[in-house]
C-alpha cells in the first residue's frame, strides 16, 4: 500500500522510489513484530478480527482511489476516468459551505490551476464516500458478527494496551466515555482539520502542488484519520456492551446459586 501510489504515477524519482521502499520496509517490519508479539504492543484490537481489517481496508481503497485520480490526469483510463467522476459526482452532491470538501478545497494555495484544484476536489469527493461507505459497512459487520463474540475470549489487556482498567473509575462507564469522545472527534475532524491546515497554511504554503504523492496522503489522511478515530469509538462502545453483558450475566449467575444453597 505504501509503494502503491508511487509504483502507479509516474512522476516518481529515483531516490524518492528508495525513501519509500524503506518507509514500506520498516512499515512491514513493524506489522510483523506488532502482530507477532504476545504481550501488548501499540497496534489496538490486534487479536479481534475484524476491526483492524476493515480499517486497513478502507484505507487502501482511499488510496488507491486517490492514485487512479492522479494517475487519470497523465494517464487517462476508463478506470481513471470512472473513479474522477465518481468523485466529482460525490463532491458536487456534498459541496456546500463550510462543508469538509469546500474546506478540503480551499487549503490549496492560490497558486493552484483549475486542474489541480478539480483533482484535489474530486480526491476529497471519493475518499469522503470510501471513508462513509467503511464506517457503515463496519457498524453492520460488528452487528452481523456480533463483535465482539460472547463465545470466543475478549483480552480487554492485549487489545487495548493504552487503556489501564485500575486506573480509577468504573470500567464500562470510561470506556463508553471514550468512545463517546472519539466518535465526536470523528465527526468534527473532517471540518477541523482543512481550517487547521489553512490557518497554519497562512504562514507559507504546506502543499507541494508538484508533488502528487504529498496530495494523495494529504487527501487519505484527512478522510481516513476521522473514519479510523470514528470506528475505534464504535467499537470501544461495543466491548463496553460486551463487560455489561458479562456482569450481569455474573449477577444472574450469583443469583441462582444463592438461590440454590437456600
Amino acid at each position: 500500500m505504501v509503494l502503491m501510489p508511487a509504483a502507479l504515477l509516474d512522476a516518481v524519482t529515483r531516490d524518492g522510489l528508495q525513501i519509500l521502499a524503506l518507509v514500506a520496509v520498516f512499515a512491514a517490519i513493524f506489522t510483523l513484530a506488532e502482530y507477532l508479539a504476545v504481550s501488548p504492543s501499540l497496534v489496538e484490537f490486534r487479536a479481534a478480527p475484524p476491526f483492524n481489517r476493515a480499517r486497513f481496508s478502507g484505507l487502501f481503497a482511499i488510496v488507491l482511489s486517490v492514485t487512479m485520480i492522479f494517475r487519470g490526469a497523465n494517464d487517462p483510463s476508463a478506470m481513471t476516468l470512472f473513479v474522477q467522476q465518481t468523485g466529482t459526482q460525490m463532491a458536487g452532491a456534498i459541496d456546500f459551505p463550510y462543508s469538509p470538501v469546500r474546506l478540503m478545497g480551499l487549503i490549496l494555495p492560490e497558486t493552484a490551476t483549475p486542474l489541480q484544484i478539480e483533482l484535489v476536489r474530486s480526491a476529497a469527493g471519493i475518499s469522503y464516500l470510501i471513508a462513509m461507505i467503511s464506517i457503515i459497512g463496519f457498524i453492520v459487520l460488528l452487528r452481523m458478527q456480533r463483535w465482539p463474540r460472547p463465545d470466543v475470549p475478549f483480552n480487554v489487556w492485549v487489545n487495548l494496551p493504552q487503556f489501564d482498567p485500575t486506573a480509577g473509575g468504573d470500567v464500562v462507564q470510561r470506556l463508553r466515555r471514550d468512545g463517546r469522545v472519539n466518535i465526536i472527534l470523528g465527526v468534527l475532524l473532517p471540518f477541523v482539520v482543512p481550517a487547521v491546515l489553512q490557518l497554519v497554511g497562512s504562514f507559507g504554503s504546506l502543499i507541494n502542488l508538484e508533488n502528487q504523492q504529498t496530495l494523495i496522503w494529504t487527501v487519505t489522511t484527512w478522510a481516513f484519520l476521522p473514519a479510523s478515530i470514528l470506528m475505534r469509538g464504535v467499537a470501544l462502545a461495543r466491548v463496553a456492551d460486551m463487560i455489561e453483558m458479562q456482569r450481569e450475566k455474573g449477577r444472574m449467575r450469583a443469583a441462582v446459586g444463592s438461590l440454590g444453597t437456600r
